[in-house]
């Protein structure tokens, strides 16, 4: 499906389905909404799948690799040539998400949607790295809508496969720069407010990309009222697939788990195209990052897990399977009040 194709298949959720998952939760032998979110988890998987027989899912994680050219401004510790060789270890259960996807029981399967080299995962290429937004745009609209589109024929994909359930994750050298572009832009915040070390800056590279960020966003004047334009502007290829991926799991019901800054200012992006597509969304952490907090707010989610993560490549994410799990456990595990010999609990005014 093309874009508008894919944001026209994006309904409400399932209202009775979460009815019914909720009666059952409350039904069984333990007291009223005492599981949290774990509970309201459930309850949101059953709207968006439209089936309260909540079983655990088969998931993937989707990390969308990409380079940025904004990079050249020495906004980064690193060179761009880490971006391909984390690619390549993802697929060697070397990277730190790939190990815990293997902890877990996820499957992985990383997309190059822009690396700065030929890699040897799935070929998705659009350009080999993003123009550096602190002089042009860091690509051209029909780029912008290509990445979408290549998001959403991803999850497309990843249904075909048979999975139910994808998490988001990302790779690519210089992505905090440009996160923190976009999602002050589309939260019109204080560049400084949306603004954080990466993967490690010293304060004068912290205050460098800082002003690069502001020079880029001075220099395109994107608006924010358009999220393509926003992300051509001052976006990479990595978030824009990402929030294709987001937009294309909510066409299919499937559950779409956010990872970290990056992938949330995706998850904003998605949401600023499509308002409803948020509801098939789960927060999963807390990053550590100054935006973090920020962007889960704008999505209107709370996170269950605060760890001060800030690691990305769809780290945080994976480390819901365990509590979604437990949950579900206890959802398809434990019988009604009946079952126990006891009078069902009931709500208090």
């Amino acid at each position: 499906m093309n874009l508008q194709e894919t944001i026209q298949q994006i309904k409400p959720l399932n209202q009775d389905a979460m009815a019914y998952a909720k009666k059952r939760w409350d039904s069984i032998a333990h007291p009223l909404h005492s599981l949290g979110k774990l509970e309201d988890m459930v309850v949101q998987i059953a709207g968006i799948t439209g089936n309260p027989d909540v079983r655990k899912p088969k998931r993937v994680l989707v990390p969308m690799c990409a380079d940025n050219g904004v990079v050249e401004e020495g906004v980064t510790q690193t060179g761009q040539e880490i971006t391909a060789l984390v690619a390549e270890n993802f697929l060697q259960t070397k990277a730190a998400s790939s190990i815990i996807c293997k902890s877990v029981g996820c499957d992985i399967f990383p997309v190059d949607v822009g690396v700065a080299s030929d890699v040897s995962i799935l070929n998705r290429k659009i350009a080999y790295g993003t123009k550096n937004m602190a002089k042009e745009p860091a690509m051209t609209r029909e780029q912008a809508i290509q990445a979408l589109e290549t998001g959403i024929e991803i999850a497309e994909m990843m249904k075909k496969k048979g999975y139910d359930m994808i998490a988001t994750g990302e790779m690519g050298i210089g992505n905090t720069t440009t996160s923190s572009a976009v999602a002050s832009v589309l939260l019109d915040l204080p560049v400084e407010t949306m603004t954080g070390r990466g993967a490690g800056l010293s304060t004068q590279g912290f205050h460098k990309k800082i002003q690069v960020i502001k020079q880029a966003i001075a220099l395109h004047s994107p608006n924010k009222e358009d999220a393509v334009d926003v992300l051509a502007k001052v976006g990479g290829f990595d978030i824009a697939a990402i929030a294709g991926l987001f937009l294309g799991g909510a066409a299919l019901h499937m559950p779409m788990l956010i990872d970290g800054v990056i992938s949330a200012t995706g998850a904003l992006a998605a949401a600023s195209l499509c308002p409803v597509s948020r509801d098939y969304m789960l927060a999963t952490h807390v990053s550590k990052e100054p935006a973090g907090a920020l962007l889960l707010e704008a999505l209107g989610k709370e996170a269950p897990l605060h760890c001060d993560m800030c690691l990305g490549e769809g780290t945080g994410a994976l480390n819901l399977f365990p509590l979604l799990d437990t949950g579900l456990a206890v959802y398809n595990g434990m019988s009604d009040f009946n079952g126990w010999g006891m009078e069902a609990y009931k709500p208090l005014d």
